[in-house]
Parts: C-alpha cells; structure tokens; sequence
C-alpha cells in the first residue's frame, strides 16, 4: 500500500487518516443515519433507532457506534465509550499496518497524504445531494468533513452535534489520533 492511488480504503479509514477520531466516527455516524439507524435526539446528541439490520456487514467502527449510541449521547461522550476507543485503536493499528500511518509519532504517511490528494481529485466536494450515492456521501464527509456535513445532511448534522452550536466542527480542532475526545496525539501536516 504504498502510495498507489488505487487503494480502496473505507470511508471511515479515509476519516481517520483525514482529521483523527473523531473524523472517523462523524463517518460511522453518518452512515448509520443514511441507513436510518441513528437520530438526532435531545439539542446535540444522537440515539439509536433500533436494531441494526444486518448489523454483520458493518465495519466494526460502525457497529461499535451504534452499540456505543445504546442510550443518546454527544460526539465527545461517544468518543469516550469503550467499544468506540477499541474500535478505533483497531483500525490505527489497521492503518499502521497498511504503512498509511505512523505509530510514533502518529502521523500520516506520504503514502497516505499522496492516497488523500488523489482520492480528492476523483472525488470533488458535491455541492448537492441529488445524484450522490450514499457511498459517496460517506466518502465525501471522510474527505471534506463539515464542508460535506452542511451540504449534504445539514439537518442531522446540526441537530446531532457533528457541527454548529450543537457540537463542536472538526474543522479547526486539534486531529487526534488517541482515543477519547481529547489528550491524544495531533496529526502532521498533509
């Protein structure tokens, strides 16, 4: 995985080499949404709305998510849930593994800063959701962050916390790599 554009990562790895943890989660939260699986609950939080239909094919992030949403919580809260902490550090490890990120210090890549420029070049910022497929969306908001969020599901988004008044926007944040809304490490510059 060297530096070839034709990597296929999820959109959740995508997150996570982007802006950190809690990119990746914004991702997994996103994309049980469009399943119809998680809600915006009370101002700036996010809930479950039931079961998760074939929960099997889910990546583990995003399984993780949902059983972390068991009761209603904001993005700092669900960052801070343990099976949510496992999960990601499992997918770092995936990461280190694939020579996309660096352990020490825990940064990306040029491979993985070559995988983003190429993937944002195949990839531009929708300015509508009309004719993007959910997979796309996912993969926008993993490339765009907020930019996507607010173009593509403003309401949920505002309404669960992933931007404005409700919860704090992953643009201009710290990037961490470490579990947990805060004291991890911050990525290098891309």
């Amino acid at each position: 995985m060297s530096g070839d554009p034709t990597i296929r990562l999820q959109p959740h790895e995508v997150a996570l080499l982007r802006g950190g943890s809690r990119a990746a989660v914004t991702v997994a939260v996103v994309a049980l949404h469009l399943r119809g699986e998680v809600r915006a609950g009370r101002r700036g939080t996010m809930r479950t709305s039931g079961v998760a239909a074939g929960a099997g094919a889910l990546p583990r992030l995003t399984k993780a998510v949902h059983s972390a949403l068991y009761r209603p919580a904001g993005m700092r809260e669900l960052l801070d849930r343990r099976g949510v902490v496992e999960a990601l550090g499992e997918l770092r490890g995936d990461l280190v593994a694939a020579g996309l990120l660096r352990r020490v210090p825990p940064r990306r890549t040029r491979a993985a800063r070559v995988l983003l420029k190429s993937l944002r070049v195949q990839l531009p910022l929708p300015v509508g959701r009309e004719g993007v497929s959910s997979g796309d969306v996912l993969l926008a908001v993993a490339l765009y962050g907020d930019k996507t969020l607010l173009s593509l599901v403003p309401r949920f988004a505002e309404a669960a916390g992933l931007i404005g008044r409700g919860g704090i926007a992953d643009e201009g944040l710290p990037q961490t790599w470490g579990g947990g809304s805060g004291g991890g490490f911050t990525c290098g510059a891309g």
